[in-house]
């Protein structure tokens, strides 16, 4: 990171964050119950609102949220990865890597760069993955100042989502105490720091689907989800529970989804059931953003693959628009 502090945006408490705005609006989105696992919003409030014949977006449908990952474009740290998934139809963000690349977004003016790229061509960065330094992972002494600084780089974008990755030997045991509660800890104070920027922490794991409702519900915080990846479910062992798992952590629970079928479009037969998925996204009324993390030979590969599957999620997907 560069040490020119002239570069470095202001602290979080030095400034009017998202959340503080909305606070001091004189109608509130909803009321937040510290130390719970509820939403930082009532849903089905919103919903009432968005169906009533006096709501200005009555007529419209919430429009289906399709991302991709950089890397999956293979362009991580290339500022053109903006202007090339703008070009794909369908696509409205586009998932970065914090800490991948050479010019990456530990670097106050690429973080600015990218946000004039995603302005310029009306692409979202919806959320940020890879946020973890050579050599740390979610148990390193470290962890909470790499999740501090992807915080701060996630506000300045506009994302939303912050993906902490976590797998096999660097999961916790959530039948043992020790081994969960650090992170519990660890999770439930970073989450304060997110939520004042409008984030929040997405959980991406080898745990199953129940286990990740038992360390989120732990946890208590809104601003901490899942960063639900039914395929990896499949990888990991847990195969027969990712779709009932849809259902099992609840819209509540589920900040954003991946999107993957190994190295096959989503419509080939695969480890997971994409159509029952969906119907079952459906019927917890799930809104947020399906990013793809699919494979490719090329990024020509990547470029004639994304549309059929945007296609396919949108024949599958309520909200399309």
């Amino acid at each position: 990171m560069k040490s020119d502090r002239h570069n470095e945006p202001a602290p979080v408490s030095a400034v009017l964050t998202r959340r503080g705005f909305l606070q001091s609006c004189a109608v509130p989105l909803g009321a937040v119950v510290v130390g719970t696992a509820r939403p930082l919003f009532s849903f089905a409030a919103n919903s009432a609102a968005a169906s009533s014949p006096l709501s200005p977006g009555a007529a419209r449908a919430i429009p289906l949220k399709l991302g991709i990952r950089a890397a999956t474009m293979k362009m991580v740290g290339d500022l053109a990865v903006i202007q090339t998934a703008a070009g794909i139809p369908g696509i409205r963000g586009v998932e970065l890597q914090v800490s991948a690349g050479a010019r990456n977004l530990h670097d106050w003016d690429v973080v600015r760069q990218y946000k004039r790229e995603s302005d310029r061509w009306d692409i979202r960065i919806p959320s940020l993955a890879g946020i973890w330094d050579k050599g740390v992972n979610i148990f390193s002494p470290n962890a909470a100042e790499s999740i501090q600084l992807s915080v701060r780089a996630a506000e300045m974008l506009g994302s939303n989502v912050i993906l902490l990755a976590f797998f096999k030997e660097n999961a916790p045991d959530m039948n043992v105490e020790a081994s969960y509660g650090p992170m519990v800890t660890m999770l439930r104070k970073a989450a304060a720091g997110a939520a004042d920027a409008g984030v929040v922490l997405g959980l991406e794991n080898s745990l199953s689907p129940a286990d990740n409702v038992k360390l989120v519900d732990l946890i208590g915080h809104p601003a901490v989800r899942v960063y639900y990846d039914l395929h990896n479910m499949a990888t990991y062992g847990h195969g027969p529970e990712a779709v009932p798992g849809v259902k099992l952590l609840g819209r509540e629970r589920i900040c954003a989804v991946h999107v993957k079928n190994g190295n096959n479009l989503i419509e080939q037969p695969g480890p997971i059931d994409w159509p029952a998925a969906f119907t079952a996204f459906n019927e917890i009324g799930y809104d947020g953003w399906f990013t793809f993390e699919t494979g490719h030979k090329s990024l020509a590969d990547c470029l004639a693959d994304t549309p059929r599957n945007n296609a396919f999620l949108a024949k599958h997907l309520r909200g399309k628009g």
